[in-house]
């Protein structure tokens, strides 16, 4: 196997989302971070365990974006809730799901406009972009074991993975690709659940996740269930 070969095999496509920059319109297709600005029409803002309202962290669409991970094919648009209980469970557990609460919808048909913006993040516009040359980081999992093996004995002759190998990390909003962890990630810890979504510290929307931590969604199309991981630096 040449390192081209290897390029090629581990390079996957995402879509990333710059922050702001652009005049907000709150319209259909706008995706943003500490809003979400659609809903159906029985649809309340959602409650945490302790009957606490939950924040509306992101709202991303789906449709006409330029890639989909397998697992969000079909979908139109995704709502992301969080609670701020999920800073007391950092440290304790690695699946913290059960503090967010994710919304998925299948059509834009049905839905009517809402205004719910999150009260300790500074709402703003997001724009997509399209990147083909997603990598993994060296150590947070995604690279298959043999290829692993191959890279470290190309490594025991003087090539570098990060040099000759590694393409580009996106630590930002993004759908697709590789998580882009802080620490050492959990690997394949999920078995059965896809890397589908990363929620990233942002100083535009003055939103920090400890300290320029990431939140890391997981999705089993086949259970409709997501696991949750984070971590900071």
């Amino acid at each position: 196997m040449t390192i081209d070969e290897i390029k090629t095999l581990l390079r996957r496509k995402s879509v990333t989302f710059d922050t702001g920059g652009m005049k907000p319109t709150k319209a259909l297709l706008e995706s943003w971070i500490g809003r979400v600005g659609f809903k159906l029409e029985n649809e309340v803002l959602p409650t945490d365990k302790d009957n606490n309202d939950m924040i509306p962290l992101a709202m991303l669409f789906l449709k006409d974006l330029p890639y989909l991970p397998e697992p969000l094919k079909g979908l139109s648009l995704i709502s992301i809730f969080m609670s701020e209980s999920v800073f007391d469970e950092l440290g304790e557990i690695d699946d913290t799901s059960s503090c967010f609460v994710m919304r998925k919808y299948d059509s834009l048909d049905p839905l009517i406009p809402c205004d719910w913006n999150a009260s300790t993040i500074s709402p703003f516009p997001l724009s997509p972009t399209l990147r083909e040359n997603d990598s993994p980081i060296w150590d947070g999992g995604g690279i298959p074991d043999k290829v692993f093996d191959e890279i470290c004995n190309m490594e025991k002759e003087g090539a570098d993975y990060f040099d000759d190998i590694f393409e580009e990390e996106y630590s930002t909003h993004k759908i697709g690709g590789y998580p882009t962890f802080c620490q050492s990630g959990i690997g394949t810890e999920f078995d059965g659940y896809e890397f589908v979504i990363q929620i990233s510290s942002d100083e535009k929307a003055q939103f920090n996740i400890v300290d320029s931590g990431n939140f890391y969604f997981y999705y089993n199309k086949d259970n409709d269930d997501w696991k949750v991981y984070c971590d900071f630096y």
